[in-house]
């Protein structure tokens, strides 16, 4: 047994020796910080050292030695050099395919084509660098959720410059895009309903080639999405209006970082979108009111075919087939929301004409079944009427009968 020990112990791997995380581990304060949050790191768990970055020798014990120029020790990078720094593995696909081989080795050279990456090469050293959205020496996979670039966490990891008044300063460019991004349904997706899939900074803005989107592009980015409403818009009287007037297509109705929900709201009535370019009495204000009339109406109708069926079901009557039939209808009342972006009324009116006969048919199913289940009603009551009836001319028989006559005890003879 303790032979086998001895074999098992001398064929196992022996960890690199790190001098420098030995020897930081014993400092207080700030020099302290690194080598605790080094472990934790992917990069520290992948075998990698503090020399991989920093340079120096993490075998020597004395720190003059292991901090030696000789053997390449750089301490502390410039900010300037720190994307480069990064590249010598992360570019590099013989380092990368032997350790993630899914990862992508075009980083670098996308964010060489950054407002980051561009501002950077001109000596702007307040922009953001690798080290900024990653962190430093804790730095954890995208998956992990205390990444800074989780999606959950990317909003606030972008906010840390783009929400600082301060820093963004000599650039003109707002502050608010955090605080509006806070109440927009992406963050609700995001943040209440799980959806890891929800758009992010990253998502519309781009990651490591990060730019904001050209006024001709905001449309193909949101496209990402919502392909369909993309593809309604592109056809429609409003794309070549919109080019024209030199707008961002998508934003111009939904804004950008603060997209709301979307309602039926937007169409017509006191805050109606449309009404901040169409007055109610021209051409398009009367479009949008018919269109959103169109919609509501066929929502009335679902929502009164869904009351009756329910309350059917309820009382015990088959109506799963109808109750199965309003999913379809509902989907034309998606579409139909959906035709909204092609801004024509025959586009809308097609799949409300459609969702409204599904509605109607099942209301009547409704309708028949409740009859039904009045019917069976009328003809339980007579039956337990009958049934009475029944009951209490029997007993009155029995009370004329009166009661049995009693035969002599014999004893009494």
């Amino acid at each position: 047994m303790r032979y086998a020990l001895i074999l098992v112990l001398a064929a196992a791997p022996l960890a690199a020796k790190d001098s420098c995380l030995t020897c930081h581990s014993g400092l207080q304060g700030e020099l302290q910080k690194p080598a605790a949050a080094f472990p934790s790191s992917v990069h520290s768990q992948e075998g990698f050292t503090c020399a991989d970055c920093h340079g120096g020798d993490p075998n020597a014990d004395d720190p003059t030695a292991a901090m030696s120029a000789a053997h390449g020790f750089i301490g502390a990078p410039d900010r300037t050099a720190v994307p480069k720094l990064c590249a010598r593995c992360h570019s590099d696909p013989n380092v990368m395919r032997k350790y993630n081989p899914r990862e992508r080795v075009d980083q670098y050279s996308e964010y060489l084509t950054s407002v980051h990456g561009q501002r950077l090469r001109t000596g702007d050293t307040q922009v953001a660098t690798c080290i900024d959205c990653h962190s430093v020496h804790d730095i954890r996979p995208v998956r992990d959720p205390l990444s800074p670039v989780y999606p959950l966490r990317v909003p606030g990891t972008c906010a840390q410059c783009h929400a600082n008044p301060a820093h963004m300063a000599k650039y003109s460019i707002p502050t608010n895009q955090y605080a509006e991004y806070l109440t927009s349904v992406h963050w609700e997706e995001l943040s209440k309903r799980g959806d890891l899939s929800a758009p992010t900074c990253a998502t519309c803005h781009g990651n490591h080639g990060a730019k904001p989107p050209a006024v001709s592009s905001v449309g193909a980015v949101c496209g990402m999405c919502h392909a369909l409403e993309e593809q309604r818009f592109e056809n429609s009287p409003h794309q070549a209006a919109f080019a024209a007037m030199n707008l961002g297509t998508c934003v111009v109705c939904h804004s950008n970082h603060a997209v709301l929900r979307t309602s039926d709201q937007m169409l017509s009535g006191a805050n109606a979108v449309c009404g901040q370019c169409h007055t109610a009495d021209s051409e398009g204000g009367k479009a949008a009111e018919e269109m959103a009339g169109l919609i509501r109406n066929l929502q009335d109708r679902l929502k009164q075919a869904d009351e009756i069926l329910a309350l059917a079901q309820t009382d015990g009557m088959e109506v799963s087939a109808a109750i199965a039939q309003q999913t379809e209808a509902r989907q034309n009342l998606v579409k139909a929301r959906s035709e909204v972006h092609a801004f024509a009324v025959a586009a809308i009116a097609a799949p409300v004409k459609t969702g409204l006969a599904i509605a109607v048919t099942d209301y009547r199913a409704g309708q028949d079944a409740l009859h039904e289940r009045n019917v069976r009603r009328e003809g339980l009551a007579i039956s337990l009427f009958g049934v009475g009836i029944t009951v209490l001319g029997l007993w009155f028989a029995i009370r004329r009968l009166g009661p049995p006559t009693q035969k002599p005890d014999a004893s009494s003879r």
